[in-house]
């Protein structure tokens, strides 16, 4: 027999040695968290209260709690905490149980003798994060990270400290659950299902005993059953099953996700998971990096993943679900978790295996030289063989990485001379967790980091070899920079846009709003990133005038900078054989590389994903038109080019018979009738194919000769919301509506579209704004519906090449 009881109720939490009283405490959760329901600190998400919260992890708490208990028949009772965060010393009754120092990890300790009769008290004391890791900075010696904070000698998600997009609230607390387990006899340790395509189960099972008798396990799944008789003391034992002609799993867009539900039995106690059959290997052929499963090329359509909050107890299964359909929305099929965040949740790589979404997870070392001496080297040790035991099963994981970019600091960072003779990280990279995989999960691939050429002695960011990391473009380099590159793997690359203005105008309380208020750059981490936004607009967009045209043309160039990335290397294919957009999601409201911002709002970039990661896609690059078919049927018809005047005059047209297979690519040369203008700054390019069309301008915005944007609009009640039509009486560039400016609730299905005079769309707005304020500026804009003159006073100019206030 077993039982379980959450211990979740009645705690309390206090500061050692400060001035907090006892204040109640959610668990799961953290201090921030707590303190701030008791009303004993500001939001740190709200303007630059996060700067005067840094004393919190700077110091002790201490959770309580009591709770009853009565003696049972059990020959056991565990405390079973599955995350501590993460330096805790554990008291029942005044007894010292045990101490922690990884929030990686969960933990299990033996109270049985330590329990008594009635009530019995729980102590939970969290030291200083901050103070822990600096104290193993200065017994191991500085290593050098992309940030000062020490966050490679604490295993604690490191993006805890502060990134280039994340604020620094260092927490402490019990955030995931906890609670007692009684039992008898033996229990189910672990159990570690490796799964193969062709319906073969190695079911591993490790036992734990309170007593040495002979006992039988047992694994059924799809009508196949095995069981093995374990005699006295032994704890291990395979149980091979095997399905014959097993419905495969397959990633979205390739197949159904067909999962079994394997269940594996010890007298009472069961273990059950939903696995999927398949097969995933890498295709390294010409030094490229191709993801195959089921023997089936998978051209990556992927976004990075970072913690969704900085208090990770606050994110349940539910926002979980409403990223991962933001996620698929935008075409995405793989989530790339980051290595400076968190192995995540139980229903995060649920909803993966569900959704069909694959996911490469990045063991959690990133940007920073990783000591490899005690205590760090036993504590990555028994987080990788937990996790790798934990996942091993799943099958939407289809790669383990070995870190962020830590390999490529050490050979291009500096930090050889740095470090000198100091241990780096490269002993977990190269031997430890390879080693651990090949024991304990052989049956998917492992990359040793990211950035990463296949070989030690080789350049680590080499686009013609492996996984490549792109950030000369938004950090110096026009976003045309992409064009030059010929990349195989593209696993990280970016641009930034502010988040919603509802998300902005919620975080930030400066009146007014502009780009350099404070509350606004407080939100933006990134090193110049303001001076950066502006600069990147480049050649490509009109200097804005008010903030209203900074936040629409900022967001916009956000959109069209990753676009141009993702349409240049998807018509590499194959030779390019996927991308992963920095990034998906934030953790607070914020400035940053994101689609969805910190209050789970689509940026424009959102649309401008979904458009270039569909199935099917048409763009126009150096002359030549890419007919990009990632779908699973061919994609045929008469391939329209014509150029056009900005009235929508036809003033040449050609067409070209196309068919291209399935995931494959075709290449259409532009003919100088439409690929030549006679006008450059008049006319334009409409590339159609069946219900496909692009347009292209052979100048930039600002030279185009556009008209003042006029237009007719209709605003109508639709179900759960309203549907806005515009009708274009001349050209509309780049056409978005921001209802959330009037109703924080709302958002539209479309946007960034561009119409041809005569040419009308449906937009459907979710929510209830104002019908008259929603077809008026600033809620509805385009390029070419500006009017305010002269700069405003917090323009950027530039001085010696560099931009300036």
């Amino acid at each position: 027999m077993t039982t379980v009881r959450a211990l979740h109720e009645g705690w309390t939490l206090r500061q050692v040695g400060g001035g907090t009283s006892r204040v109640p405490a959610t668990v799961p959760g953290c201090v921030h968290t707590d303190l701030l329901a008791a009303g004993l600190i500001e939001d740190p998400y709200l303007d630059d209260n996060e700067n005067r919260l840094t004393w919190i992890g700077r110091s002790d708490w201490d959770y309580e709690t009591v709770f009853t208990w009565s003696a049972d028949s059990h020959d056991r009772a565990d405390l079973v905490c599955e995350g501590l965060d993460t330096i805790a010393t554990v008291e029942l009754n005044g007894v010292r149980v045990a101490a922690t120092a990884n929030q990686h990890r969960s933990y299990r300790f033996a109270v049985r003798e330590l329990l008594c009769e009635g009530e019995n008290t729980l102590r939970i004391r969290f030291a200083s994060p901050q103070a822990y890791a600096e104290a193993r900075r200065a017994e191991l010696g500085e290593r050098p990270g992309a940030y000062p904070a020490p966050y490679q000698f604490i295993r604690k998600m490191a993006c805890n400290f502060g990134w280039d997009w994340g604020p620094a609230v260092v927490t402490s607390g019990i955030w995931r659950p906890i609670g007692l387990h009684s039992w008898s006899g033996a229990r189910l340790a672990s159990v570690r299902p490796l799964v193969s395509g062709d319906g073969r189960v190695e079911v591993h099972v490790t036992l734990e005993r309170a007593t040495n008798v002979p006992v039988t396990v047992t694994a059924s799944v799809a009508g196949v059953e095995r069981e093995v008789r374990l005699a006295a003391g032994e704890c291990e034992a395979v149980l091979e099953l095997r399905v014959e002609d097993p419905r495969l799993w397959w990633p979205r867009g390739y197949g159904a996700q067909d999962r079994y539900e394997l269940v594996v039995r010890l007298g009472e106690e069961t273990w059950t998971g939903r696995i999927g059959f398949r097969d995933v290997r890498l295709d390294r052929t010409g030094e490229g990096f191709t993801v195959v499963v089921n023997d089936v090329p998978v051209f990556v359509r992927g976004v990075n993943w970072i913690p969704d909050d900085c208090f990770p107890a606050r994110v349940t299964r539910e926002r979980l679900a409403e990223r991962f359909g933001q996620a698929v929305g935008a075409g995405v099929n793989l989530l790339r978790v980051w290595g400076g965040g968190l192995y995540e949740s139980e229903d995060f790589y649920d909803l993966a295996d569900e959704l069909g979404l694959l996911i490469w997870q990045d063991f959690p070392f990133a940007c920073a030289a990783y000591p490899e001496e005690e205590p760090l080297a036993s504590e990555v040790e028994a987080e990788a063989r937990q996790n790798i035991t934990r996942l091993s099963w799943r099958p939407s994981l289809v790669l383990w990485c070995g870190n962020n970019e830590n390999i490529e600091g050490q050979a291009d960072w500096g930090w050889r001379e740095e470090l000198g003779e100091k241990s780096w990280g490269a002993g977990f990279y190269y031997d430890l967790l390879p080693s651990l995989l090949a024991g304990l999960d052989p049956t998917r691939p492992y990359w040793p980091g990211s950035p990463y050429s296949g070989d030690p002695d080789l350049p680590p960011n080499d686009p013609a070899r492996g996984t490549v990391h792109i950030w000369d473009v938004w950090n110096r380099e026009d976003y045309t920079r992409y064009g030059d590159y010929r990349p195989r793997f593209v696993a990280e690359f970016g641009f930034q846009g502010p988040p919603a203005h509802a998300t902005l105008r919620g975080a930030v309380s400066d009146d007014p709003l502009t780009p350099t208020s404070p509350g606004v750059l407080h939100h933006q981490k990134a090193h110049e990133g303001n001076a950066k936004l502006l600069r990147g607009l480049g050649e490509h967009l009109p200097r804005p005038q008010t903030f209203d045209d900074w936040h629409y043309l900022t967001q916009l160039n956000q959109a069209r900078a990753v676009a141009f990335g993702i349409e240049r290397f998807r018509a590499l294919a194959p030779h390019c054989a996927g991308t992963i957009v920095w990034q998906l999601n934030d953790c607070w409201p914020v400035t940053s590389w994101s689609a969805v911002d910190g209050a789970g709002r689509r940026k424009p970039l959102w649309y401008a994903l979904r458009r270039v990661y569909a199935d099917r896609l048409l763009t126009v690059c150096d002359g030549v038109v890419a007919v990009v078919n990632d779908g699973p049927q061919p994609w045929s018809g008469e391939l329209e080019l014509s150029r056009l005047g900005l009235g929508g005059e036809v003033l040449a047209t050609e067409r070209v018979a196309v068919e291209v297979a399935a995931r494959s690519v075709a290449r259409v040369g532009l003919p100088d009738s439409v690929a030549v203008p006679g006008d450059p700054c008049a006319e334009l390019l409409s590339v159609r194919l069946g219900e496909h069309r692009v347009l292209r301008f052979f100048v930039e915005d600002p030279r185009v000769a556009f008209p003042v944007a006029a237009y007719d609009t209709e605003v109508v009640p639709a179900a759960g919301g309203l549907d806005v039509t515009v009708t274009a009486r001349t050209l509309l560039r780049e056409l978005a509506l921001f209802p959330d400016r009037l109703d924080p609730a709302s958002w539209v299905d479309d946007m960034l579209l561009t119409l041809l005079p005569g040419e009308s769309v449906t937009l459907h707005v979710t929510g209830s704004p104002d019908p008259a304020a929603l077809v008026t500026r600033p809620v509805l804009r385009c390029v070419n519906d500006r009017t305010s003159p002269g700069p405003p006073p917090w323009a950027a100019r530039a001085r010696d090449g560099q931009m300036e206030w």
